[in-house]
């Protein structure tokens, strides 16, 4: 069964709307236990603009699963990480004009091996299991594997965006175009050695064929999820969407 990580980091962004207590991200990811998460995913931003460090630490030493804990390739966040000590430390890049991560690690940029690799490095020299958030690409992949990283999470965001219009002929070649791509780099991350996550964009109405992908072992869901928990609750948000994985994989 592909594992599923939720990420908790709306509840926190609803949470710093108005700068109080409530709801807490916390009791959301116990919650989110409860209703079959293999683990909880939470990005502590180098802005503090949702997820703030009281959250992961209480995260860390309160749920029974496992915390992937995305950070970028800083300091201050990195000697968080080594203080909390996560099952699973995910390199994601961070823009402050961002919405949200827009994209996968570019590994190709000046200086962007060398700081992803030290920041990798550091986290390992702490025994925490080192993922790096890439674009499905090829020249990735080998990048990642030559960082001697554990695992990749493959950015799902071009598949989501194919997803409304796949429709119409060229909306479907598009959308099977983006979901080969996600089959062709899990296998060959495989291939390399690497354990193999994907997300981004994943909701209830597109997740199934990218759960059906054998070669990954853990997706990682946080909008989606939150935004169906406002409605019907966050035990019932997520059994529903275990039950897709799960569809998904018979």
């Amino acid at each position: 069964m592909i594992r599923l990580h939720i990420n908790v980091d709306h509840v926190a962004t609803v949470r710093q709307a108005r700068r109080t207590d409530e709801p807490d991200p916390v009791r959301a990811a116990l919650l989110a236990e409860l209703g079959g998460a293999d683990g909880i995913t939470v990005h502590l931003r180098e802005d503090r603009r949702h997820v703030q460090e009281r959250d992961v630490r209480l995260i860390a030493g309160t749920i029974r699963t496992g915390l992937n804990l995305e950070l970028a390739a800083a300091g201050d966040v990195l000697a968080i990480a080594e203080e909390v000590r996560p099952t699973e430390a995910t390199i994601v890049p961070e823009k402050r004009e961002e919405l949200t991560t827009e994209g996968g690690l570019d590994l190709r940029a000046a200086g962007a091996r060398g700081r992803v690799g030290d920041s990798a490095r550091r986290l390992r020299d702490a025994d925490i299991p080192v993922t790096l958030f890439i674009a499905p690409d090829p020249a990735d992949l080998e990048l990642a594997a030559d960082m001697g990283v554990d695992a990749v999470e493959l950015h799902t965001g071009e598949y989501a965006h194919a997803w409304p219009d796949r429709h119409g002929a060229a909306g479907r070649e598009r959308w099977r175009g983006e979901l080969e791509r996600l089959r062709s780099a899990a296998a060959r991350g495989r291939e390399l050695g690497l354990r193999v996550h994907a997300g981004h964009g994943l909701t209830y109405e597109n997740v199934r064929p990218v759960a059906a992908i054998a070669d990954l072992e853990e997706l990682n869901i946080g909008h989606s999820v939150v935004a169906r928990a406002v409605l019907v609750g966050m035990e019932r948000a997520v059994r529903e969407m275990r039950a897709l994985l799960a569809e998904a994989r018979a």
